[in-house]
């Protein structure tokens, strides 16, 4: 912007109103400034003092009579005519900050090099993954390397449509998050969706060492990419819109999780996304509830959940479309695979922070961004009637909600908001309480003292779903380790192997046999898992 009249600079009046201008921001928007500037220019005229008719002239100065040479009045300009200019420089970069002294033509040069090592230069989806490598990515995005360069079509990418590929991608994307969208994301895409990590994943299923006992259980991989898209999904999409824009792959871990994969050849250490162990325990879960396995729980198969510790009101909330994907929940009453991945998560982990916007989207019954008193009665209306009937008496609403109010502190009196929830840091005591009755008496138990300790502790701990997921599967281990061995009638030995046991948690090759063969005998005749 440029601004051509020195006097304005220097008018200390302008200054003055610039810097209130600029206060709290580091820069000014040019349009903003143009606005302010033309009102403080009207203010000054309308404040000049304007000449009134009849007011007398002021007395002319009389000077001596001695002649006296006569000094040069200077002449002073009001406009300069030189224009000022102001460059603001570029802060925005949304495919990423380029990086000048970066040398693509070299690394260009080596790839074409390693092609010329590949048989006719023609690399399939394994070779990509030194090809990956030249281009100083991690080794797991050689499918979409592949694809990207339209090998999905041919069986094969050649050098030349690689190199053409790669050279336009260095062209507009700047750093790994946007080079990794513009990877997966559908033509003039600039965001992700489930479908688009399909690839990807299914290449981690087929080539890491830590999962290679799936390759004689094909009918898990749906399965087991189904619930990594949903947990990627519940971590990084923080906008709930379905897309996962660079800005959120930026902000989350999952690139360095995603990278990680190529040095941890056992799956389970990297309990982000990744986890067979983890997936185990969601599948199981869910496998329980659904009682005629096609896939789909209804409303009455989700509140069996852990002895039915939910209350009827807040499964209905979870059906009513409040925090699930489509229109199936609603026009069919029922809840996919997929859904289900969000609703155990969260409620096993209610200090994350989607835990807290998946209950805060249930509990706010008429959608208006805050939780009202009358909200809050209605769901521990069910809480008391299920503490009577177990011959308890319930504390009266009145007395729980001035302590609810002293444990959350919200900012405006009577209202609870999403902001306030997650400011306090006591959110999953606060959820528990009006809905999770067996978790609410568990709270009351609990020393008050211990659980203030627990908020206060911001050391490197295991999240609540880690310490879930880690007893849950040292749990179904165990039974099915036992219920193999009982069924073949010895406790001595299991297919030659030693038996697991429950606190041992070194081994996870064999764990993961006899989770195998378990749920390959489950579900023999399932159909895959339906991608939402």
């Amino acid at each position: 912007m440029m601004i051509k009249e020195t006097s304005l600079r220097r008018d200390p009046d302008l200054r003055g109103e610039l810097a209130f201008l600029a206060r709290g921001c580091d820069f000014v928007l040019p349009s903003r400034f143009k606005k302010r500037l033309k009102s403080f220019q009207q203010t000054q005229i309308q404040n000049k003092p304007e000449k009134k008719p009849g007011t007398p002239l002021p007395p002319t100065a009389t000077f001596p009579s001695s002649p006296r040479p006569l000094s040069p009045v200077p002449h002073v300009n009001n406009v300069v005519n030189a224009p000022l200019s102001v460059n603001i420089p570029q802060f925005y970069f949304p495919e990423g900050l380029p990086d000048a002294c970066s040398n693509h033509e070299q690394t260009l040069s080596k790839i074409e090099t390693a092609f010329m090592d590949i048989e006719d230069q023609k690399a399939d989806i394994y070779e990509m993954g030194k090809i990956a490598k030249l281009c100083g990515c991690p080794l797991y995005w050689k499918a979409p390397m592949f694809r990207a360069a339209g090998g999905e079509r041919t069986g094969f990418v050649s050098a030349q449509s690689f190199i053409a590929m790669w050279r336009k991608l260095l062209k507009d994307h700047h750093d790994d998050a946007s080079k990794f969208i513009c990877l997966l994301a559908k033509p003039s895409c600039n965001s992700l969706e489930q479908e688009d990590f399909i690839p990807l994943l299914q290449d981690v299923v087929d080539t890491h060492p830590g999962l290679t006992f799936l390759k004689d259980a094909p009918e898990f991989h749906s399965r087991y990419i189904t619930t990594v898209i949903q947990r990627i999904f519940y971590t990084v999409n923080r906008s709930w819109s379905g897309k996962i824009t660079s800005t959120e792959i930026r902000k989350s871990n999952f690139l360095q999780t995603l990278a990680l994969l190529e040095e941890e050849e056992d799956i389970n250490q990297i309990t982000d996304y990744f986890s067979y162990e983890h997936f185990y325990v969601i599948y199981c879960k869910f496998w329980e509830l659904d009682s005629d396995h096609d896939l789909y729980i209804s409303q009455a198969d989700l509140s069996r959940y852990n002895d039915q510790a939910s209350s009827n009101r807040i499964i209905e909330r979870i059906f009513s479309g409040a925090v699930t994907r489509g229109k199936t929940v609603q026009k069919e009453g029922r809840m996919s695979y997929a859904d289900f991945v969000w609703f155990l998560i969260s409620e096993e982990d209610k200090r994350n922070p989607t835990s807290i916007e998946y209950w805060f989207r249930c509990m706010d019954v008429d959608g208006d961004g805050v939780l009202s008193m009358y909200e809050l009665e209605y769901f521990y209306e069910e809480q008391c009637e299920r503490m009577e009937a177990m011959g308890i008496e319930p504390l009266p609403f009145h007395d729980l909600l001035c302590q609810m109010l002293d444990l959350v502190k919200p900012a405006t009196d009577g209202k609870i908001t999403l902001r306030d929830l997650k400011r306090c840091r006591m959110a999953h005591i606060f959820y528990d309480t009006f809905f999770n009755l067996e978790k609410y008496l568990d709270h009351e138990q609990r020393d008050p003292f211990a659980v203030q300790k627990d908020v206060e502790n911001e050391g490197p701990e295991p999240s609540d779903w880690d310490r879930f997921a880690a007893e849950e599967y040292e749990t179904l281990v165990a039974e099915e380790s036992a219920q193999a061995q009982f069924q073949e009638g010895s406790f001595e030995d299991y297919e030659t192997e030693e038996p697991v046991s429950p606190s041992e948690i070194g081994n996870k090759g064999n764990k993961s046999k006899i989770v195998t063969s378990s749920l390959s005998e489950k579900c023999g005749k399932l159909q895959s898992v339906d991608e939402e």
